[in-house]
């Protein structure tokens, strides 16, 4: 729980929430259900892998600080058995689907189906138009429903479920167009429409609301909406909707599977109305669309009647069935409809509260006066103007930072300006800094702040005069006037002890006990950085890096060693009273590479030769870290001890730690991970290390550690506008007050989340500002400032926030906060927490913004229909929802993880892309289309790429041609490829050289290397590939997306009633 605030206004969180009877509630708490409602696939037989790790080596960081320069570790020890033992039995895939499915048009609405799929529709005011007379109730239809009981949750009738004859959901239109594929003979295809009656037909609103929704039947008996006669005058239809600005275009519809049956509902039809309205199109199966002939596969709804007007036949029952995968909200379909819709583009920041493309779309951005996307992403840019509102709709006002974010090629980094001996220019009462909102007034002589509203004088040096729009005339020509991000050369004020910093330094700490020479791992790092010290990073044009570097090695001694130029052989020292750590010299220890690069590389040379007769296994911790952190400062201090306080000696000297860890046991990674934790570093963890398996993960992510561009010794403050302020972060730092965050080291990987809160009210005309201060040494020794700027929107209408949320940061915040939660609460009160939230966020919409209709239906805002299954993914992670091969040091290394990820990461994380090599044609370069994390989703005959950011897998069906085999792996048949294989062969074929390609693709855009791991159909190692299939029920108790979302709809409700 949010250990610096009161917790949020919710339900007490042990309390049980009531079960509707019937309805199995698989273990959202944490309790294992009794009884499993049925899957279409099997159950799983014998253990499950487990992740497994061991101890460290890092690279510890300093920052330029006045004094001596940072530290780096590389620590090294080897694992066992990554992954247990794995029992046999396992089962086989889900059958791939065999329907032909078709899709409509793009502008179709999401619920435009034959079976009502869930609603997710954008705010519409209330209230509505005068409420229909009860004729016009009984000539709509009653929402549609889906053809099928849903297995996992069957609340008895009687619950607030609605007459058969209820209000027409949002979404009840089939499309206008667009066939169920071939018509088998004998069987007429659906009837166009004839008149086009749909548009012209007088509506009470403006445009009717966007909507996808899904039906729960009230009994076991599914049924069909009732025939109703053509609309009245004034009443609106459910025909396509009108798209709204902000919105993703709801996913196509998928045709219902075959054998599917619909029946009537039960009891006299609702009175017709079918010749009073002459010049209306008469509607049949509860919709407004196309009159449609016999389905294929589709039994007649109103058997041995032809005519529309005739009474129902009595409901055939029919076997419970899933609710259809397929009817439900599609991650895949929104990031392909928001890639379609908004990646030709550029984005232009120049308008005040605009929702930005998703992240995982590809675009341009044009800084027009707020901060990029890249930058600043928030969980909604139109945010309540009351405290009250907010706390009503359980929206989390908060902000994702990425300060030093790095950016493509094609936009510029933010610009550098320099303001002399005078500074930056800011507000004398709150200081924040010159931005392009602030006011200009008294004929330029004075400025407003748009944070506080304290009035300045402006400096006679930056007085320039006013257009008669009130702007300065040189606002284009000040990036502080005109950008939303920019940079300040920061004065020797913004300095510590009034001293500009010296250059950084990097301080590689190498573990050399028994276990880390015996691996090779020693040897490996030693190789590697003769070649990695050339490229150190570096300010943009510079040729060399300013950064200086010193080593130590360590078991359960210290080794400092000299390697001043001037030297002909590097000198080792030994510190042995590591209770009382010192450094034994600091002239010769850090040194410039190109100037020592001689002795520098004899060192490399002779460390895994002095060290390869060891026996000493014991390694120390603790005073590694002290003593590079020792070697940053000119005064002596004792050690202290406590990991915390250690941490907290690293920050106030700038020293920053990266650790490697390489452990074959359990190392205790939630206290080893503390320092890097709190001093803005990062953790690396490679269970069970082997060279030749391993090295290249490894090497690869200590080059990008090494090599990639770090903020040093930085603060960050961020400002807001009156009426809301600042009041929790999570992240990798230290605060040792309430509104500085502090960072020995920040990188462009890292992100600082904050949450809002309000204190006042705020002014829909003014909107919201915040602005991120960041101060910080760069590569080069050099103070600055970087400056981000962002203008929200203010609401009075719920409707305008949900229309203006971001579901991915939503969920980059919820998981942040769940995970912190973990350290104080018990997990089960914290999964709770979220369910109940995420109930809450969509039943305030329901009662506020959406459209009438059945208590049946679940309705979802269109910007979060995907919420469920989100947070579902995020729920059944290893932290909130471990299996028992999950060891805690695996979870405490991925809380530390999730941390500091950004929006993009998290994405990913949570719902990993699985991608079929071989649908798309081999000439193709772009990548292949995404498929549902399912296992239904897999063919037997097809290969699988998966990837999460950390693993990434190649999954091989039983049944894949043996020419594929033969491209790929360069073995004949499916059983002689090698299960577990790291490295696919080097071949020289389209395929071969396709799926290597991609795989580097999806390594460049991540921040840590992925190792690959090849899984065969029913091997042992598909139990950890299917853990990543997150739509499917999980091992440990995880439930499917489908029992979730029936879930959240009973949650809803009951909240509603």
């Amino acid at each position: 729980m949010n250990v610096n605030q009161s917790a949020p206004p919710v339900p007490p969180f042990g309390q049980p929430q009531p079960v509707y009877p019937g309805y199995h509630q698989s273990s959202y708490g944490g309790q294992p259900e009794s009884t499993a409602p049925p899957t279409s696939y099997g159950a799983y037989n014998g253990p499950v892998p487990s992740y497994q790790q061991t101890p460290p080596p890092g690279v510890s960081r300093a920052p330029p600080s006045s004094e001596a320069p940072p530290a780096s570790t590389a620590q090294a020890l080897c694992g066992q058995a990554a992954y247990g033992q794995f029992g046999q039995g396992d089962v086989q895939n889900g059958p791939s689907s065999t329907v032909q499915t078709q899709r409509f048009p793009g502008s179709q609405p999401f619920g435009s189906v034959p079976l009502a799929p869930v609603v997710s529709q954008p705010a519409v005011l209330q209230p509505y138009g005068p409420p229909p007379t009860s004729a016009q109730v009984t000539a709509q239809l009653a929402g549609m429903q889906i053809s099928g009981a849903v297995a996992p949750a069957l609340p008895p009738v009687g619950l607030g479920y609605g007459p058969p004859t209820s209000l027409a959901s949002a979404s009840g239109s089939f499309p206008n167009s667009g066939l169920y594929g071939s018509y088998p003979q004998g069987q007429a295809p659906p009837l166009s429409q004839g008149q086009g009656h749909l548009g012209a037909q007088p509506s009470q609103r403006s445009a009717p609301p966007q909507a996808s929704s899904f039906t729960s039947p009230a009994s076991g008996v599914p049924r069909m909406p009732s025939m109703t006669g053509p609309l009245l005058p004034g009443q609106s239809f459910g025909g396509p909707s009108v798209s709204q600005p902000n919105h993703v275009s709801s996913p196509p519809p998928q045709a219902l599977p075959p054998g599917t049956q619909m029946t009537g509902p039960p009891g006299p039809p609702p009175p017709m109305h079918s010749s009073q309205q002459p010049g209306y199109q008469l509607q049949q199966n509860g919709s407004f669309g196309p009159v449609r002939g016999p389905q294929p596969n589709y039994g007649s709804p109103y058997p041995g009647a032809s005519t529309f007007g005739s009474q129902p036949g009595p409901p055939q029952p029919l076997p419970p069935k899933r609710l259809d995968p397929d009817a439900i909200p599609s991650p895949i379909q929104v990031i392909e409809d928001d890639r379609n819709n908004r990646g030709s583009e550029p984005f232009v920041t120049g308008v005040r509260g605009q929702v930005p493309p998703l992240v995982t779309t590809n675009f341009l951005v044009k800084d027009q006066g707020n901060a990029s996307p890249r930058y600043i992403r928030c969980t909604s840019y139109n945010i309540p103007c009351t405290s009250d509102m907010a706390k009503q709709a359980q929206v989390p006002l908060a902000a994702v930072i990425k300060p030093l974010a790095r950016l493509p090629p094609e936009e510029a980094s933010p610009y550098v300006v320099d303001h002399g001996e005078s500074g930056p220019l800011r507000c004398n009462r709150c200081k924040a800094y010159m931005c392009p909102f602030m006011q200009f007034i008294e004929g330029g002589r004075r400025f407003q702040c748009c944070f506080c509203s304290c009035i300045n004088d402006v400096p006679p040096q930056y007085f320039q005069h006013l257009d008669h729009t009130g702007k300065r005339v040189d606002a284009y020509d000040r990036p502080e006037l005109s950008l939303g991000s920019y940079e300040f050369l920061a004065t020797v004020d913004y300095c510590k002890n009034n001293k500009f910093p010296s250059p950084p330094a990097f301080i590689f700490m190498i573990d050399v006990s028994y276990n880390a020479i015996r691996s090779g791992l020693v040897r490996l790092l030693c190789e590697e950085l003769k070649s990695l010290l050339d490229f150190l990073p570096r300010e943009g044009g510079t040729e060399e890096s300013a950064v200086r570097v010193g080593f130590v090695t360590y078991n359960k001694v210290l080794h400092f060693y000299n390697v001043k130029s001037s030297l002909a052989q590097p000198q080792m020292m030994v510190v042995s009273d590591v209770a009382d750590m010192f450094v034994p010299l600091l002239d010769g220890f850090l040194v410039n590479v190109s100037e020592s690069r001689a002795v520098i590389t004899s060192l490399l040379d002779q460390i895994p030769e002095m060290f390869a007769d060891t026996r000493e296994t014991e390694t120390v911790f603790a005073p590694v870290i002290q003593a590079g952190m020792e070697a940053l400062k000119t005064l002596f201090q004792p050690q202290t001890g406590a990991y915390q306080t250690l941490a907290k000696e690293c920050v106030a000297q700038g020293c920053c730690v990266d650790l490697f860890l390489f452990p074959n046991q359990y190392v205790d990674v939630a206290t080893l991970s503390v320092v890097p934790q709190l001093t803005g570093g990062s953790v690396y963890k490679y269970a069970c290390f082997q060279v030749e398996n391993d090295q290249e993960r490894f090497l690869s992510d200590l080059r990008r550690d090494v090599q990639k561009v770090v903020g040093f010794d930085a603060v960050m403050r961020v400002r807001t506008s009156t009426g809301i302020r600042a009041v929790d972060f999570f992240g990798a730092f230290y605060m040792s007050n309430t509104t500085d965050v502090e960072l020995a080291g920040l990188d462009g990987d890292k992100t600082v989340t904050v949450e809002f809160k309000h204190d006042d009210r705020l002014n829909e005309e003014s909107g919201a500002l915040l602005q991120c201060a960041l101060l910080y040494t760069s590569c080069a020794g050099q103070r600055r400032l970087r400056i981000h700027n962002l203008a929200l929107n203010c609401c009075t209408q719920l409707a305008d926030l949900y229309r203006n949320c971001e579901t991915d940061t939503l969920i980059n915040y919820m998981a942040k906060f769940a995970y912190r939660g973990v350290l104080n609460s018990p997990v089960k009160t914290v999964r709770d927490t979220l369910i109940t939230q995420c109930a809450q966020i969509l039943a305030c919409y329901r009662k506020n913004c959406a459209s009438p209709s059945s208590a049946g239906q679940l309705i979802l805002p269109e910007c979060m229909k995907l919420l469920p299954v989100y947070l579902n993914c995020v729920l059944k992670s290893d932290v909130l929802q471990p299996g028992a091969e999950v060891s805690t040091d695996d979870r405490a290394y991925v809380r530390q993880l999730v941390t500091s990820m950004d929006v993009a990461e998290t994405n990913v994380f949570f719902y990993p892309r699985l991608l079929p090599l071989t649908k798309s044609p081999i000439e193709s370069t772009t990548e292949p289309p995404a498929v549902r994390a399912s296992e239904e989703r897999l063919s037997n005959g097809d290969i699988y790429l998966l990837e999460n950011g950390l693993n990434l897998f190649l999954w091989v069906g039983a049944s894949v041609q043996q020419g594929v085999v033969q491209s790929l792996f360069s073995v004949s048949s499916f059983s002689q490829i090698t299960s577990g294989l790291s490295v696919l062969p080097i071949l020289d074929n389209p395929l071969s050289k396709k799926v290597r390609a991609l795989i580097d693709s999806l390594r460049a855009q991540r921040s840590r290397y992925m190792k690959l791991i090849v899984v065969k159909q029913e091997d042992k190692l598909e139990m950890l590939f299917k853990h990543f299939l997150v739509e499917d029920k999980s091992l440990s108790g995880g439930a499917s997306y489908v029992d979730f979302l029936c879930h959240m709809h009973k949650e809803i409700r009951q909240l509603l009633s």
